[in-house]
């Protein structure tokens, strides 16, 4: 129900995967929500956007620039269309590395309406001629047009139309201070909690037409790492099953066997969470192991490993990474259900936990 981002990474492929495919842009197009009312989750971040909204509108203004953050999937584009709609303004559609000219930028901006909304998904991805281009576009609505070239260039200024930005990032570390600077608001978007996800479950499915039971959208839930995006994947998975294998009621035990099917267990790891974890533990003894020789014994590209499967498994505290290398936490190793080693355990009050 609140999406955003797409991205050429190998996580497309994943079920549990955070990057949208075709499937999911065209099922997310009809589940959005339409205003900040019908928004689930990220209260805070509703709660300050609602106020400046308010205000601009109270003062016949366009609203001040905005730049999202947060992991893929978690609602970035969906409040930039909420934005446009709350302001009833149009809304433009790019993304940064659609951008590699600061002519490309100023084609779009000098086609921008008064109050149109303007959202740049991955904005820190621009080239760094078209970034410096738009310091100006947001700060005083001008920019310059440079005619000819060598010491017979000209800049020639271009005014225009008051307009609002909204830059999404999944990466704000990577935005320069003087770009950062120039958004009037910021917001990072969390991770959701099970119970936030349940109603984004609740909601998909009425709106899909599928019948769910309360303890059926809370084992979807809990698979869906914190991420709307995932959870509607998973009930769109779940849905099928129930479909074919059952009535189409989906209740705990049908989301469980389906969710079974596509290798998803109940912390939401799949087939290449388990593989990280399965041979830090029974090949290299919870490690400390390096990154490439981790890849190497799971058979993946070590890009793979450190940028699609890891993130996740951190997060969870499955995984911990060190000056030495990959290290499994006693999670991980209660998780697969194996015994750590004495030398795992010794020293760090572990060992009862474990019978070891």
């Amino acid at each position: 129900m609140n999406w955003d981002d797409t991205t050429d990474t190998p996580a497309e492929e994943r079920l549990v995967g955070a990057s949208a495919d075709r499937e999911d842009q065209a099922v997310e197009a009809a589940l959005r929500p339409k205003d900040l009312g019908e928004f689930i989750g990220q209260e805070k971040v509703r709660e300050q956007l609602d106020l400046v909204l308010r205000a601009a509108r109270a003062r016949g203004a366009t609203a001040d620039h905005v730049l999202l953050s947060g992991a893929p999937g978690l609602g970035k584009t969906t409040l930039s269309m909420i934005i446009a709609a709350e302001m009833e303004a149009p809304i433009r559609i790019t993304s940064g590395p659609a951008i590699q000219h600061a002519g490309d930028l100023a084609a779009i901006l000098s086609s921008l309406q008064e109050g149109e909304v303007l959202f740049l998904d991955e904005i820190h991805r621009m080239s760094r001629p078209a970034e410096e281009m738009l310091y100006m576009a947001m700060e005083d609505f001008r920019v310059d047009v440079i005619v000819g070239k060598g010491p017979g260039a000209t800049a020639i200024p271009l005014e225009l139309p008051p307009f609002t930005l909204v830059g999404a990032t999944t990466r704000a570390g990577l935005l320069p201070p003087p770009l950062r600077d120039r958004f009037g608001f910021t917001a990072h978007m969390e991770f959701y909690e099970p119970a936030e996800l349940e109603r984004v479950v609740h909601r998909s499915a009425s709106l899909l037409d599928v019948e769910i039971e309360p303890d059926g959208a809370a084992e979807i839930a809990g698979r869906s790492r914190g991420t709307p995006r995932i959870a509607n994947r998973l009930l769109r998975r779940v849905r099928d099953y129930a479909q074919v294998k059952a009535d189409g009621l989906i209740t705990r035990d049908i989301a469980a066997a389906a969710l079974a099917v596509y290798e998803v267990d109940a912390r939401g790891l799949d087939r290449l969470d388990r593989g990280v974890l399965e041979a830090l533990l029974k090949l290299f003894g919870g490690g400390p192991v390096g990154l490439s020789t981790l890849a190497v014994a799971v058979g993946e590209e070590r890009e793979t490993v450190e940028e699609v499967a890891e993130p996740f498994l951190v997060r969870e505290g499955l995984l911990a990474r060190t000056p030495r290398g990959r290290v499994a936490t006693p999670a991980a190793w209660a998780h697969l259900g194996l015994v750590p080693p004495r030398s795992q355990t010794a020293g760090n009050g572990q060992g009862d936990l474990f019978g070891a």
